[in-house]
């Protein structure tokens, strides 16, 4: 097992430009780039939108991973280049595959909830995957494993039997697990995986590592079971999946290989004004996100520990 124990502290970041929501990035991190496949995650709120514009995510391209959207409270509506249009409420999954290259937009919808919470998160394609054609899945009934006080909803993957319709290009695993106060609980983990949790709302003891709201904290490889024992009612992340080998370049919303295939996808999002490998997003009030300069050195492929 791995004995070390990380907490990777997050970083504020505003969404979609300096005057968008706050979100709070964990992945990747100075000492920790992925989990599994799991290269990305973002959490928000809670965040009062009756007060602001809430959500308002211009099209924007991706290339070679999948977006993975989470709402514990709230409602988001999606819109994409294949002609998606789909609303998501908490319990449900958004799932889009950008593969070789798709557009897409978020936005709080006109009618909505006061309050918006949730994760945002990417799963890097591997290799062999990462330029598969383009797509979107909406998943509205996900299995649910309960033992006690403990429920856990599977996005990604399977827990103890409880397997999620979602499509996988790595071995990887994805839920939402919420306990009752005071409730004690031991999950079944798979010993090849490695394993973090994102602490969402309440407090708990995560394998004998206290754990709250904020930092991610990552448990290692070569456990076959989780002892979890909650404080107040608590609700959590639990991200996990074989170690993912293969070294990658993260640059704004494109995961690749090599600096000049990031070159090669900016340059092609700047000159679409429609059409071409990400194709158009329709419908969304507002401009499509322009790519940021490249920086001035190449981008280097990095492994998943910094």
């Amino acid at each position: 097992m791995s004995a070390q124990v990380e907490l990777l502290e997050g970083t504020p970041v505003a969404l979609g430009g300096l005057r968008g929501m706050e979100v709070v990035r964990t992945l990747p991190s100075k000492q920790r780039r992925t989990v599994g496949a799991w290269c990305f995650l973002d959490a928000y709120g809670p965040h009062d939108v009756n007060r602001s514009a809430g959500m308002q995510v211009g099209p924007h391209p991706h290339t070679g991973l999948q977006t993975v959207s989470w709402l514990v409270q709230g409602e988001i509506l999606h819109r994409d280049s294949l002609g998606s249009r789909q609303e998501i409420r908490p319990g449900q999954l958004n799932l889009m595959t950008a593969g070789r290259g798709i557009s897409h937009s978020e936005e709080t919808p006109a009618v909505h909830s006061a309050v918006l919470q949730g994760v945002q998160l990417w799963v890097a394609l591997p290799g062999s995957d990462r330029d598969v054609a383009p797509a979107f899945a909406h998943h509205a009934d996900l299995p649910v494993l309960i033992d006690g006080g403990l429920t856990a909803t599977v996005l990604m993957g399977e827990v103890a039997g409880a397997a999620s319709p979602a499509r996988c290009y790595t071995p990887l695993v994805g839920a939402e697990v919420t306990m009752a106060a005071g409730s004690v609980a031991l999950l079944p983990l798979e010993p090849s995986f490695e394993y973090a949790i994102l602490m969402l709302d309440g407090a708990a003891s995560v394998g004998g590592v206290p754990a709250s709201p904020g930092p991610l904290v990552y448990l290692g490889d070569g456990r076959s079971s989780l002892s979890l024992t909650a404080g107040p009612e608590s609700r959590f992340m639990l991200l996990g999946g074989e170690p993912f080998g293969e070294k990658l370049v993260m640059w704004w919303n494109f995961v690749g290989r090599d600096h000049d295939e990031i070159v090669a996808a900016r340059e092609e999002w700047a000159g679409t004004a429609a059409g071409g490998r990400f194709g158009e997003v329709r419908g969304y009030d507002g401009p499509s996100i322009p790519a940021p300069p490249m920086p001035i050195t190449r981008l280097v492929p990095r492994g998943r520990v910094r």
